[in-house]
């Protein structure tokens, strides 16, 4: 793991967003201590990030007279996503510009994924941005992406995104920053026997299986989509940790080499 340089950090909505709907601050301040330090020690790092649409959620609930965001029309959510992500992107600039680091903002589509011109001009500017010393932060442009947008007001929390991501610009590790400790073989929230699962060599339909649930309130990336991120590690080559993100000083641990998560590795 020490040798791992090039990196992709995920947080999900409900890492940095609190139950109430509003930022975690300490949480995104030491999370912009934490990838500054290591940035200033040499590694490259790429932040995937959600929470647009769980920040922007609360400012319309109030202009739609208290209604719950799990109402909002598709095109309330879009909207939810636009007041969101300026939100989001300014406290991350203000966060980190406290250790003197920039940071960019890159709002993705599928298409863009997809294509190969959009590709490639993705990672021009991405490995431009790390070159020059600057943190690209990622996150899907859900008020331009309606599929990405569940009916039933359920987000996807850019799980397979950072993944896609970590395989276009060759990282060599991507760690889920969520809210549990790793993959278990049940839900520890409701099955008191449940066991974490250390290291993950292949994506079976038994580990398919033990992902049950959707994700949480904030955020609804759930283990099924981990699992899928898991895949694409696998198949492109490259490690991933599953690991809780309340602490983010624990990718000091996971690039120390100690048991700080779930390991997907061949």
């Amino acid at each position: 793991m020490k040798l791992k340089k090039r990196i992709v950090v995920k947080v999900g909505t409900s890492t940095i967003i609190s139950k109430n709907g509003k930022a975690n601050l300490s949480r995104l301040k030491w999370l912009a201590l934490v990838l500054s330090d290591l940035q200033k020690k040499g590694d490259e790092v790429v932040l995937v990030t959600s929470g647009s649409i769980g920040l922007g959620a609360s400012a319309l609930e109030k202009s739609l007279s208290g209604r719950d965001k799990a109402l909002f029309t598709l095109a309330q959510k879009q909207a939810a996503a636009a007041v969101g992500q300026s939100r989001l992107m300014r406290l991350y600039s203000e966060c980190f510009s406290k250790y003197d680091k920039t940071v960019a903002q890159i709002l993705l589509t599928r298409g863009d994924l997809d294509q190969k011109e959009r590709r490639g001009a993705l990672l021009n500017t991405i490995n431009t941005l790390i070159s020059c010393g600057i943190l690209p932060i990622v996150n899907e442009n859900d008020s331009v992406c309606p599929e990405e947008i569940s009916d039933k007001g359920v987000f996807g929390d850019n799980d397979t995104l950072s993944a896609e991501a970590a395989r276009l610009i060759k990282a060599d590790l991507l760690v889920l920053l969520t809210d549990t400790d790793g993959f278990y073989t049940s839900d520890p929230n409701s099955d008191i026997g449940a066991t974490k699962i250390n290291r993950v060599c292949e994506i079976t339909d038994d580990l398919r299986s033990s992902a049950s649930g959707t994700g949480t309130a904030r955020g609804t990336g759930g283990m099924q989509t981990k699992l899928d991120a898991g895949e694409i590690a696998l198949d492109g080559g490259f490690d991933m940790v599953i690991a809780h993100g309340g602490d983010p000083t624990v990718l000091y641990a996971i690039l120390s080499g100690e048991d700080a998560g779930t390991l997907f590795r061949r």
